[in-house]
């Protein structure tokens, strides 16, 4: 009945506020390039990389994390490769993806515990709503500090390196049946993380540097969270931000960590069962989300591939 609801909501969608959705999703692949390349641009790299090409490549990175569902690894991979072209280095390139993600991360935890206190002040949530956001905000602090405590001593790294080659090598054995027992070397990990190290050290000494990403963090959060929002004003409802803010922060935790492309069918489940349980109508959680996921999904994968060829055909040839 839910389902039959929704479907008969899609026929009063109001076009013009739909239409919104295109540039707002510009906007939000530009803010999340920027906070990468601003990174970048600060330590000398792609000075003549135009503001397009910035939002072109974001958009290609989406659609790699989008149709290979690796949990964000296949991004990190294609942009390195693709900024390497560019004269930036595999553990710099690494390191601006590092930080695209810390800072979304953090600006989210900051912009959650605004949307909590509105919630708290209005008065119109359901305790689990609470409840899940302060576990969703302990477990991102927890990585964050995962990640720092690992980069900021160097004597850790090869001890860590030389795991991460044991697993690798051994999964790939495994996968092979043994045809290829020894694909990663140990020093090439090492290298690699020990320019992260390089890179923390040198932010750590100068935090100016993450001013302007943090701002691009912010920017990118309320843009994607707006993405969703219209969608709802669309069909002729107006959500809650505050709700919805945190709605799309499970919804895009559990859709990194599945095995769907794009974390289709989780993302959804995800967000309309929170919404359903804090109190809006199940239809309308399902058409509003469903509505914003086919079309935003659609843009990115359409223009995605387009550049993402485009991409390949000009750096993919292997040598003669």
């Amino acid at each position: 009945d839910d389902i039959k609801k929704a479907l008969g909501l899609m026929g009063q969608v109001d076009l013009w506020i739909l239409l919104l959705l295109l540039p707002l999703q510009l906007l939000s692949y530009y803010a999340a390039g920027s906070m990468i390349f601003s990174y970048l641009r600060a330590k000398g790299n792609l000075k003549d990389m135009s503001h397009w090409a910035m939002t072109r490549l974001a958009l290609e990175f989406n659609f790699v994390n989008h149709v290979l569902p690796s949990g964000g690894a296949a991004g990190f991979s294609y942009m390195a490769w693709v900024l390497k072209k560019r004269g930036v280095s595999g553990s710099r390139s690494t390191m601006a993806q590092v930080i695209r993600f810390f800072l979304t991360f953090v600006t989210f935890i900051l912009l959650l515990f605004v949307a909590m206190i509105q919630l708290g002040i209005s008065g119109r949530a359901d305790p689990i709503v609470f409840v899940v956001a302060a576990v969703l905000a302990t477990a991102t602090v927890g990585i964050i500090f995962l990640f720092i405590w690992l980069v900021r001593s160097q004597a850790r790294l090869p001890r860590f390196s030389a795991r991460i080659t044991r697993i690798a090598n051994r999964t790939v054995a495994w996968a092979t049946r043994g045809r290829k027992k020894s694909v990663v070397k140990q020093a090439t990990i090492y290298g690699f993380f020990d320019g992260l190290h390089d890179d923390y050290v040198s932010i750590h000494k100068d935090r100016k540097i993450l001013i302007v990403p943090f701002f691009w963090g912010i920017a990118c959060n309320i843009l994607d969270v707006s993405l969703i929002w219209i969608s709802f004003w669309a069909l002729g409802y107006m959500i809650d931000p505050a709700l919805l803010f945190i709605a799309f922060g499970i919804a895009s935790v559990a859709g990194a960590v599945s095995v769907t492309p794009g974390g289709a069918g989780v993302y959804e489940a995800v967000m309309v069962a929170f919404l359903a349980a804090a109190g809006v109508t199940p239809g309308v959680a399902i058409a509003g989300t469903l509505l914003a996921r086919v079309i935003l999904l659609a843009v990115t994968i359409l223009f995605g591939y387009i550049f993402y060829q485009m991409t390949v055909l000009k750096y993919g040839k292997r040598p003669a």
